[in-house]
């Protein structure tokens, strides 16, 4: 939640903290970049200490900054004193978020059978945005920012203790693949880069080339999402949207998708077990078309309209995040080292398509920057898709992890 939290409230943030709207906008980026070098660590935490105490460092984590931000809100601070508490609260965040989202597969791996490994791998990698909707819909609803930023610290605290409910691995093993320990992350760069390492971390070149697709789209489709939602009141509110509004429109963005992924996971686990591949082919270009959509629709009095895409391009996006981390995981056959560059992507993404639009606030641009800020997201996704229709790429992906487990099972 608390990336996105800012992002309906961040006209009233600046107005009641004294700061710039890049300074709110920065309350996000900090996550993101923060969390750039943290992912890349945690498969060498969770080696080395497990899942547990991966889980234990995040909610100390998450206590910090929910308390260390509101610390900031004390009205007696000068505005660059209670913008650095907030700074170092958010920066705690980005210790913790990273912490749980890149274990997902790595704990669906070592939990769960064949028949419920994608919907537990859907159902953390979703987490995310439930955390988001439910942020986009709150912040704006609670009162005035300081109260907001109250609320904030309140649910990230109610949630800790949930975390000792998670048990370090099974008694026995689900599946062959969550018997083996996971090849380290420098093995996995060294198979992706075609460099001599382990065997069994070896990739062969279509696999490198699948993978490196995989996460360009991931990354594109994660960006996206979380850029609208840091975003959305500095593109809807000059169009003559509140604050509420932009918020739904957020929320309405990632609930339907919600839907879509707990729909749609459990299919995957025992109907359309091979087609997670086609799937990317019919859904990235639906997102793409959705977020071009956006020059057109970010109009006033077009509430309607703006639904209809935010619904589209939620149930097309979202669904697709368990499918590309399990798509990686087939490929690389390394759960956590996959799910650790696939979220790096994702974030390192974000800030490029958050920091793009700052070139817009000149008085010269301003008049059109609502509509270039969805202009620049759909690049990456449609560009890509029309290079994948000249290529075999992802679409025939033979699924080795899952085969081999069905085999000895």
């Amino acid at each position: 939640m608390a990336w996105p939290w800012f992002g309906p409230i961040s006209n009233n943030m600046a107005k009641e903290f004294h700061i710039t709207l890049d300074q709110v906008n920065w309350l996000g980026n900090i996550v993101a970049l923060v969390y750039l070098p943290v992912a890349l660590v945690i498969p060498h935490i969770v080696q080395r200490y497990g899942i547990r105490r991966c889980c234990d460092i995040g909610v100390v984590a998450m206590i910090l900054s929910a308390w260390i931000r509101y610390a900031g809100t004390a009205k007696s601070l000068s505005p660059k004193g209670a913008y650095a508490l907030l700074m170092v609260g958010q920066l705690f965040a980005s210790i913790a978020q990273p912490l749980y989202q890149v274990l997902g597969p790595k704990y669906s791996e070592t939990w769960f059978g064949l028949k419920g490994r994608t919907t537990a791998t859907m159902i953390l990698a979703i987490s995310n945005p439930v955390g988001g909707a439910v942020g986009q819909l709150i912040s704006p609803l609670v009162g005035n920012t300081r109260q907001s930023i109250l609320v904030l610290g309140i649910l990230s605290t109610a949630a800790t203790p949930f975390t000792l409910l998670v048990g370090k691995a099974p008694p026995t093993p689900p599946t062959y693949a969550g018997s083996k320990d996971s090849p380290s992350l420098i093995s996995l760069v060294w198979a992706i880069l075609g460099l001599p390492t382990d065997r069994k971390a070896q990739m062969s070149k279509q696999e490198r080339f699948d993978f490196c697709v995989v996460v360009i789209i991931f990354g594109a489709l994660v960006a996206a999402s979380n850029t609208f939602a840091i975003l959305s009141a500095q593109i809807l509110q000059p169009m003559g949207y509140s604050a509420d509004e932009s918020g739904f429109l957020g929320a309405c963005m990632l609930l339907t998708g919600i839907v879509g992924a707990v729909v749609t996971a459990p299919l995957f686990d025992r109907v359309f077990t091979h087609h997670l591949a086609v799937t990317s082919k019919v859904l990235v270009p639906i997102v793409g078309v959705g977020w071009l959509s956006l020059i057109w629709a970010v109009k006033p009095h077009n509430i309607g309209g703006l639904f209809a895409i935010m619904t589209l391009i939620g149930v097309s996006s979202i669904t697709m995040l368990p499918v590309s981390l399990e798509l990686a995981c087939e490929l690389t056959r390394n759960a956590d080292g996959s799910s650790a560059i696939l979220w790096f992507m994702g974030n390192l993404f974000g800030v490029i398509f958050v920091l793009c639009p700052l070139a817009f606030d000149s008085p010269r641009r301003s008049s059109c920057r609502p509509k270039r800020i969805p202009a620049a997201k759909h690049v990456p996704c449609t560009r890509l898709q029309r290079c994948l229709r000249r290529h075999r790429c992802i679409y025939d992906l033979p699924h080795p992890r899952r085969t081999k487990t069905e085999a000895i099972g």
